[in-house]
């Protein structure tokens, strides 16, 4: 039985990056970059007010100007403004030549087309918002691997990026296994109402992502025909129930008969100590146990982190810290164990433990903290890893 360490690294190890494609906006929100992504223009474009009020060219001397235009943004002024000359201006308007500064509308006193102001702290250049202030022409603004997140993408757009070199998205395929499951309002004796499928669609979703959902029952042929259908089909298939050794774990042996080959089974871990990694040609198997609470985690922490690095992220966990254990814990040891946990004032504290097929304490942890093998006994301010849930 391998270690967790030892199972994301071979996970990382098999995951092949998909091909790339150049999309537009907004196919290509919330993709990856295949390469760096650099401004076609400078941002701001143009100097512009920062407010509205009156462009004007610094002058300590005068204390007056005369109101000889205005400026709406979009718009811009026929000439130069002379000295002595304003113009009336709008937020985002452009600064007419021959201004630096703007006084803010609050601050004027305007009689006819004469205008004065009472700002004693007003500087020149003040409420100007510099051309390439933020971004200059050419300077990159994403590297390979970046995450084209919805602020990622307003500042590309600012700057006229309109074409983006961004990796597909992986094919995937959700079997659930198991012929236990159930339909309508009232299950049958001894069934039970099916939730790994529609959760794991769930999380694809939040990811901004979308999946097959397949059932197969307790039937060597039947899931067989299932699971080749899946792993035709996709590029990532992600299983649920039987894989662990009982007379009805039936996907191991299934896959192997149909040449996957066994990365690893079984780590050392709580929950999802069966869990299984496979490779059928180009296509990525991860088989998840059936309990929903391992089911869920594993996604997290596995599946999730496959998915991203599919696709060329530079980063493929999830947002994760050392913190110190906001209370003294003790565990069994042996196995690493992920748990449900919240973050407040800078300690993370663990919710009530669980077992694997009950997830009701997660609809109240915004992390997941991971605790090693190594250690059973922690003391509060023992520092442990915590990976923060997406929302």
């Amino acid at each position: 039985m391998i270690t967790v360490e030892e199972a994301r690294a071979a996970l990382l190890g098999e995951v092949q990056v998909l091909p790339s494609e150049r999309l537009t906006f907004p196919e290509a929100n919330l993709r990856y970059s295949a390469k760096a992504i650099r401004a076609a223009h400078d941002h701001p474009l143009f100097d512009q007010s920062a407010v509205d009020g009156y462009a004007f060219a610094w002058d300590p001397t005068l204390d007056a100007w005369e109101v000889v235009g205005e400026v709406a943004a979009g718009r811009t002024l026929r000439n130069s403004l002379a000295p002595g000359e304003c113009a009336r201006i709008f937020t985002g308007g452009m600064i007419p030549p021959g201004a630096d500064t703007v006084v803010m509308q609050e601050k004027v006193v305007r009689t006819g087309y004469r205008m004065s102001h009472t700002d004693v702290r007003l500087r020149q250049g003040a409420n100007v918002r510099k051309r390439g202030e933020q971004v200059r022409a050419g300077e990159t603004i994403l590297a390979a691997g970046e995450y084209l997140s919805p602020q990622a993408v307003g500042l590309l757009r600012s700057v006229g990026v309109e074409h983006v070199l961004v990796h597909t998205r992986p094919r995937i395929g959700i079997v659930v296994t198991g012929s236990e499951f159930t339909s309508g309002p009232d299950p049958a004796p001894g069934r039970i109402f099916s939730s790994n499928g529609e959760m794991l669609l769930a999380c694809l979703r939040q990811e901004g992502m979308e999946g097959t959902l397949l059932y197969a029952p307790d039937d060597e042929d039947a899931l067989k025909a299932t699971l080749h259908k899946a792993m035709q089909q996709n590029e990532l298939v992600i299983t649920t129930g039987g894989v662990s050794v009982g007379d009805l774990d039936l996907v191991r042996p299934t896959l192997e008969l149909l040449g996957t080959r066994t990365v690893f089974h079984k780590v050392a871990q709580k929950p999802g100590k069966p869990m299984l990694l496979g490779r059928w040609g180009d296509t990525l198997v991860l088989g998840l146990p059936g309990n929903p609470r391992a089911v869920l985690v594993l996604f997290w922490m596995y599946v999730l982190p496959a998915i991203r690095a599919m696709q060329g992220a530079a980063r493929s966990e999830l947002g994760n810290e050392p913190l110190p254990l906001g209370h003294a814990l003790e565990v069994k040891g042996g196995r690493a164990e992920f748990r449900a946990a919240r973050v407040q004032g800078g300690h993370v504290s663990l919710l009530e433990d669980q077992g694997s097929h009950m997830l009701a304490s997660f609809l109240k942890a915004d992390a997941v903290a991971y605790l090693p093998r190594e250690q059973s006994s922690f003391a509060r301010g023992d520092v442990v890893q915590v990976y923060y849930l997406p929302r």
